[in-house]
């Protein structure tokens, strides 16, 4: 079990405790690659009944007909689903962001249409587990640097609020975990796209989990890559790999851990192949294909 939950998370969930009451809706974030995994639990309660929109982010690096599925599901759900690659976005992404944030809050406009009250902008706060596209989603609706990015894991300090279209403004809040991590498959998933710490993880331990999530569901694109052989486990596909890639420490030894950053950096990279650590169960498929 990983207990990590720093100061900046702390505070982070108290400033959407704080300021969700101002928000008419929630545009909560999560990972192509995890879409399950990547959903912070403590965020329900939170955002409670308030409309929600659901951003796939980072789709460019996710299986396109896992993502398809993902979406209908959480539609089936009762939320709003998108998805994109803000970093390559089209030209319409914002326009759709934007319509199905209107669409959303169209029976709050309404109630205060009723109360004579038209003008008033839709506030829409953003809520996600670090490093999933905050602020990148920030910085793309509003054609410019607005919001602090990076790419490790509680770089979005405080809260702003930003205007998106004269009807449209946005709360950022930072990345927040939830306090103890106790599927360590959930754990290694997060870890995998970056959502944890480097530092949390032992990386060889983690690419190891990897490389054996990878033999059992795209060994033919790992082996592609890496110009091994498919039916190697998990150590000697890692030893193999270095071996290629001649990393080696003085005296000839393999630098298993130079090689495992190396793997790591490639699979966010999506070098290795555009994969779905979260799938569907088949329950979960056929429920949604009912609803159909």
């Amino acid at each position: 079990m990983i207990n990590w939950f720093p100061g900046h998370m702390a505070k982070t969930k108290r400033l959407i405790v704080e300021n969700i009451k101002l928000a008419d809706v929630v545009v909560e974030l999560i990972d192509a690659r995890v879409p399950n995994s990547s959903r912070n639990p403590l965020l329900n309660d939170i955002i409670g009944e308030k409309p929600r929109l659901v951003i796939l982010t980072k789709e460019d690096l996710a299986d396109k007909n896992a993502t398809a599925l993902w979406k209908e599901y959480y539609k089936q759900q009762g939320a709003a689903a998108l998805s994109c690659n803000f970093l390559r976005g089209n030209k319409n992404i914002k326009k759709e962001i934007l319509g199905a944030v209107r669409l959303q809050a169209k029976e709050i406009l309404e109630k205060r249409a009723r109360k004579g009250i038209i003008k008033k902008s839709v506030r829409t706060m953003v809520v996600g587990i670090p490093n999933v596209g905050k602020s990148t989603l920030i910085n793309f609706l509003a054609g410019k640097t607005a919001a602090e990015t990076g790419d490790k894991p509680g770089v979005t300090r405080g809260k702003q609020w930003i205007r998106l279209d004269k009807d449209v403004e946005l709360l950022d809040m930072p990345g927040m975990l939830w306090p103890k991590l106790d599927d360590q498959e959930v754990s290694c998933k997060l870890a995998a796209t970056g959502a944890i710490s480097d530092l949390v993880f032992d990386q060889v331990e983690l690419v190891l989990w990897l490389i054996e999530w990878l033999l059992t569901n795209a060994a033919g694109s790992l082996a592609a890559r890496y110009k091994i052989t498919e039916k190697e486990n998990t150590s000697e596909t890692l030893a193999n790999i270095a071996s290629k890639r001649g990393f080696l420490r003085s005296g000839g030894e393999l630098d298993l851990e130079k090689t495992a950053i190396m793997v790591i950096d490639e699979f966010r990279a999506g070098k290795i192949g555009h994969f779905t650590l979260d799938m569907l169960s088949s329950k979960e498929t056929s429920e949604e294909q009912n609803h159909e």
